[in-house]
């Protein structure tokens, strides 16, 4: 019924050991080798029956070793070393990392913007209103920053049933006792979907004790599964798949779980009601936050608002204009950078740490993270982005240094990050915007935009950046 149902709480055996890549300084043991096989199983689908290994086996299980690596920002090498071992053995989420729902194209959600709730048991470390102060304060965290309202039931079934229990409790997803998992959830569905089971052999407490956890930081990360979100990559998002103390009395949604909620359900009505200010193209000061085109069209952002300039024959002059949500269902932030790929048929729209899959201009699109491309998670943000044809290569411009990727193999190159002014000389420290056109990259920094030639490595020619609107 779930996307992840498959996923068994399987145990390995040490044979592992004998074949299983590890770094010489890990100095893993057989008990470290069980761990990482079952937590493997349990959230990145690792194959196997639990039997002798064969050289397949091995290379699957170092294979995920590198994807769980990656997930976390950790060194890619496959092996079995300390800082991955200290990530797997971190008390966390229950829900695996990959092959989520959150990144399809049609994400689970709740069809209604008002969502009943039940706390069906409760655990005995809290009394009953300090639980239920803990899931108010966590359902606002996420009401605050979209359409959502959240109802308290009593009895009989709601949209969201909450429980604490033990070991197995019934969903193919038994506990794991003391730390490890702390709960899991379902994303929206019937039955048992948007459901939130928390394992009540863990302590629970109200505040940042050394001993125990803290509910209001579990239940909120929990929510956001029974919402329809899957795991962050972003180690300062609420998502995140590892735990970290939050407190509920002075906490608010990071910049990635804000636009994750709002991509689903919108943003809330009193945000959506403001009246947008139309810029001035033909300002003197105009700049762009990004270009790119979707199909037939080279798309201008700034803030909320874009102009669309038709580029097929006979109608390269026409320009339009209006909310850039109006065009880009979902896309409801102002938007940092763009590419496009046209031979794929397929935009790129970044906004902070997510970014969103466009085909078409006027139909819903799909998200995912940046993360996805392998940006280190100090990047938080980019601020330009341009696809070379000619090179299969992505270049994205982050401050005063540019990263590569390679869309072919689907990574990072090596060597990256490198100084904007020392390999694209001529054109500042900072890019804005850049699409290409006939074989020409235009870059777009503050109010200018330049005409520039890869291969040469110089900038051709430089106009006012609203001349592309006809100014």
């Amino acid at each position: 019924m779930w996307p992840w149902v498959a996923v068994l709480y399987l145990l390995g055996n040490t044979d592992m050991a004998r074949t299983v890549p590890i770094a010489p300084e890990s100095q893993a043991s057989p008990e470290d080798l069980q761990i990482a096989e079952e937590y493997l199983r349990r959230f990145y689908h690792l194959g196997g029956d639990g039997g002798r290994r064969s050289r397949r086996d091995t290379a699957d299980f170092e294979n995920k070793i590198r994807e769980m690596q990656g997930f976390f920002g950790l060194e890619v090498n496959g092996h079995l070393d300390r800082r991955t071992l200290t990530e797997m053995k971190a008390a966390r989420c229950g829900v695996p990392d990959i092959d989520n729902y959150g990144f399809y194209p049609v994400r689970p959600k709740w069809k209604n913007r008002t969502i009943t709730y039940r706390i069906e048991k409760y655990t005995p470390d809290l009394r009953r209103e300090e639980v239920e102060t803990s899931f108010r304060l966590a359902l606002k965290t996420w009401s605050d920053a979209a359409p959502l309202r959240f109802v308290k039931v009593d009895r009989g079934r709601a949209n969201i049933m909450i429980s604490f229990n033990s070991r197995d409790h019934g969903d193919f997803f038994p506990f794991d006792g003391p730390t490890g998992v702390l709960a899991h959830a379902f994303e929206p569905g019937e039955d048992m979907g948007g459901d939130i089971h928390f394992d009540e052999d863990e302590i629970w407490t109200m505040g940042n004790r050394r001993r125990g956890y803290n509910l209001f930081t579990v239940a909120a990360h929990e929510l956001g599964h029974s919402l329809g979100l899957a795991h962050s990559r972003d180690p300062s998002a609420l998502m995140y798949p590892n735990y970290k103390y939050s407190n509920m009395a002075h906490y608010s949604l990071p910049t990635d779980d804000t636009l994750g909620i709002q991509a689903l359900y919108g943003s809330p009505g009193s945000r959506k009601q403001q009246t947008l200010a139309t810029p001035e193209k033909c300002s003197p000061n105009l700049s762009f936050d990004a270009v790119t085109q979707v199909g037939q069209e080279t798309v201008f952002f700034k803030n909320r608002y874009v102009w669309l300039r038709t580029t097929w024959a006979g109608q390269k002059n026409r320009l339009r204009g209006g909310e850039s949500s109006t065009y880009l269902p979902g896309v409801i932030s102002p938007v940092d950078a763009a590419y496009s790929i046209p031979a794929k048929g397929v935009a790129y729209i970044f906004i902070g740490p997510k970014y969103w899959v466009v085909k078409q201009l006027n139909t819903k699109s799909h998200y995912g993270s940046i993360y996805d491309f392998g940006f280190p998670t100090r990047v938080k943000n980019i601020d330009a982005a341009v696809y070379i044809k000619e090179y299969g290569k992505t270049y994205f411009f982050v401050r005063d240094v540019y990263y590569r990727y390679d869309e072919g193999r689907g990574a990072m190159d090596s060597g990256f990050p490198k100084s904007i002014m020392s390999n694209w000389p001529g054109i500042g420290r900072k890019v804005d915007a850049a699409f290409e056109l006939s074989g020409y990259i235009h870059i777009f920094s503050g109010t200018k935009a330049y005409k520039y030639d890869v291969k040469k490595r110089r900038v051709l020619s430089g106009v006012k950046a609203n001349a592309w609107l006809g100014c």
